[in-house]
């Protein structure tokens, strides 16, 4: 449900955007096939509430008329100095906005199904400006199964329950008020105040398994006035990898290395060597020595003998 909702949102904003005069109600709902295939009075519940949203959002939404003299039907239209944004600066509103694009032109249906809301209002003589959309194509992607659910509730602004990985491998539920969600090295990360340590953490989205919860109405986590994200993100994410360690994995496990891995060196049987950076030798040895016989450290040696410490450790409290 989350993400339709986000597909027909980012669809009206594109159709908005786009437009180079004002649409009608009638024109906006041929063009967009949810609204279309939904009766009279459910569309205007949903063209509501989605023209809200996108206002939430802090995207400007133009009323006015096509013609002064002769068409009294008012339409909608968004100016392109109304949303064109910056380089990404992690304001709440604007971290909302680029996910959604990036999740919009990261997929082809709906780039497809943009696509042809365009080809509609060509079609019946509205002047399409489609150049207008570049200022939205994303660098970003997003692939985790959980920021759709995540961004909805920061944008509403209502706290949330999820099972969370740490980087050893541990698993636990956490309760948290989002604050804002922000892009670093190109992963997602949801930042607010966690209620089971009573202080502001920073959470990875893609360590966040299964359903997230919504705990309470919309409206009831307070952002702290003044709230700096990137400077608040700066002092809670790890720091910046200055090493890289060489490990061989078995084929098919410890996935979560494999994506902090930048390359594979080479290929041994079922084995991959992977290169992969680290900027703590604890916390790296701590996560590979959760993964038992299927990571082997090959270099270096300093991070292989914190893995054999951890592991003989593991085995004398056993």
């Amino acid at each position: 449900m989350a993400q339709r909702k986000t597909e027909r949102l980012m669809n009206l904003f594109f159709l908005l955007l786009a437009s180079n005069q004002y649409l009608t109600k009638d024109q906006i709902r041929g063009a967009i096939s949810e609204y279309r295939e939904a009766s009279p009075s459910a569309f205007e519940r949903k063209f509501e509430r989605d023209k809200e949203e996108l206002r939430e959002l802090g995207i400007v939404i133009e009323t006015g008329n096509r013609d002064a003299y002769f068409d009294d039907e008012p339409g909608y239209r968004i100016r392109r100095d109304d949303a064109e944004l910056p380089d990404i600066s992690f304001t709440r509103e604007e971290a909302a906005v680029v996910g959604l694009a990036a999740q919009v032109w990261d997929r082809a249906s709906l780039a497809s199904e943009s696509a042809t809301a365009i080809t509609k209002l060509r079609s019946i003589g509205v002047d399409v400006a489609t150049d207008q959309l570049r200022m939205v194509e994303p660098r970003l992607s997003t692939h985790e199964p959980a920021f759709d659910a995540v961004l909805e509730a920061a944008t509403r602004r209502q706290p949330i329950a999820f099972e969370y990985r740490k980087p050893d491998g541990q698993q636990a539920r956490r309760e948290v008020e989002p604050w804002g969600m922000i892009s670093v090295r190109d992963r997602w990360y949801v930042l607010g105040f966690d209620r089971d340590r009573d202080a502001p953490r920073v959470f990875r989205l893609s360590r966040i398994h299964g359903e997230v919860e919504t705990l309470e109405e919309p409206g009831a986590v307070e952002v702290p006035a003044g709230i700096d994200l990137r400077e608040l993100a700066g002092a809670l994410l790890p720091p910046e990898p200055t090493e890289a360690a060489v490990l061989r994995i078995r084929r098919g496990r410890a996935n979560s290395l494999r994506r902090e891995a930048r390359e594979i060196t080479g290929v041994d049987g079922e084995w991959d060597v992977l290169r992969v950076p680290y900027a703590s030798t604890r916390v790296l040895a701590s996560e590979v020595a959760s993964f038992g016989p299927d990571v082997v450290v090959l270099e270096p040696a300093e991070l292989r003998d914190a893995v054999i410490g951890l592991l003989r450790s593991a085995v004398s409290g056993a």
